[in-house]
């Protein structure tokens, strides 16, 4: 015997009648009753359920789930609801209550995305390269043109990049010249060899340490720096209001960077190169009891003009490759401002490997040619 309120189902007239309490309370009646109803076959199905006296989100949610699994059977289904249950209905279906279960994500095929990253990379490639032919165009324009690029910007990245960024270098190769002044000692000390450390330090400061590692201070300050700051103006519309008004990116924004840089970078590795000889010095006068005179002259003797122009000339092109690489990512940057983020983090990866493998180039040419 039904109690009162029990839900109802039952078939007249070829349409689907529904009564009584449809609400949480009555879900297992319900979905009984609706397991044991006989649909009519072959025929477009009409749910009436404007004699339901009560029904919240669970019954309408019943409802709208048999209709789904029947019209996917290849029965058409009209709904009918009281106007005050209208509203459960679309609140169960924009809910997405009742959508089927995301098919689980198949994992690509090795080819596939190795495939993929290869593509990517190239077209990443073809932009940078039409990028730096645009840099060279504007950089021509600008020298036998009317000069756009004002000093007044160079010498604000000159500020940021340059003088904000030295405590950090010349600490930096203090320290750096400290350790190896006193790993060198450990090492050549039980041979009797200990005034070696001038040498080494001094060589390994001025030809290669103090231009890398500067070049790689620059690019997780400046190169960072450069590509959220053209990241967030091409977000906000200001790259294309330049281009509206017949002014070129390259020439306003990217020119003026890539002179400070490579103004910079030279002035930073001889702060460097003294610094990292000052910290070793210390070194050796504590742990080896050498003048500062006798290890300012060993330096001086073992440092040839060709070693210190070496790292001096190697300076400004990490600078020059550290602006370029930042400024690139941050005009790649898209509508998003997760966009920002990546192209930050790749801005100062690629710069930190591109300054490493020039690196690399100059020593082999420089051994080819006996530097």
């Amino acid at each position: 015997m039904d109690l009162p309120g029990s839900p109802r189902i039952r078939v007249e007239d070829g349409a689907v009648r529904c009564s009584g309490s449809w609400t949480i309370h009555r879900v297992g009646r319900v979905e009984r009753a609706l397991r044991r109803l006989t649909w009519p076959e072959g025929v477009a199905l009409v749910v009436d359920a404007s004699a339901v006296g009560t029904m919240d989100t669970a019954g309408a949610w019943l409802l709208e789930r048999t209709a789904r699994r029947l019209e996917r059977s290849g029965r058409p289904v009209t709904l009918r609801f009281r106007p005050e249950h209208e509203a459960l209905l679309g609140i169960v279906t924009s809910s997405g209550v009742v959508a089927a279960p995301p098919r689980p994500r198949e994992r690509a095929p090795f080819l596939s995305t190795l495939g993929r990253w290869a593509w990517s990379s190239a077209r990443d490639a073809v932009r940078l390269v039409t990028f730096l032919g645009e840099i060279g165009v504007a950089a021509a324009r600008a020298r036998t043109g009317p000069l756009r690029v004002r000093s007044r910007q160079v010498l604000e990245h000159v500020q940021t990049a340059g003088f904000e960024a030295l405590p950090t270098a010349a600490l930096l190769s203090f320290f750096i010249g400290i350790v190896l002044a006193f790993q060198g000692s450990t090492l050549l000390r039980p041979f009797g060899a200990g005034i070696l450390v001038a040498d080494l330090v001094g060589l390994a400061m001025v030809r290669e340490l103090s231009p890398i590692l500067t070049a790689l201070i620059v690019a997780g300050r400046s190169g960072s720096a450069y590509a959220a700051q053209l990241g967030a103006m091409k977000m906000s519309g200001e790259i294309d209001s330049l281009r509206a008004v017949g002014l070129s990116p390259s020439e306003v924004l990217v020119l003026p960077r890539i002179a400070a840089l490579v103004l910079v970078v030279p002035l930073l590795t001889v702060a460097a190169d003294v610094l990292g000889v000052a910290g070793a010095m210390l070194v050796a006068r504590s742990e080896l009891a050498m003048s500062s005179g006798e290890f300012l002259g060993r330096v001086a003797r073992e440092i040839h003009a060709s070693s210190y122009l070496l790292g001096v000339c190697k300076a400004p092109v990490f600078g020059a490759i550290v602006a370029v690489v930042g400024c690139y990512q941050g005009l790649q940057v898209a509508d998003d401002a997760d966009s920002v983020g990546r192209r930050t983090t790749g801005a100062v990866v690629q710069s930190m490997f591109f300054v490493v493998l020039a690196d690399a180039f100059v020593l082999v040419v420089s051994r080819q040619l006996g530097i």
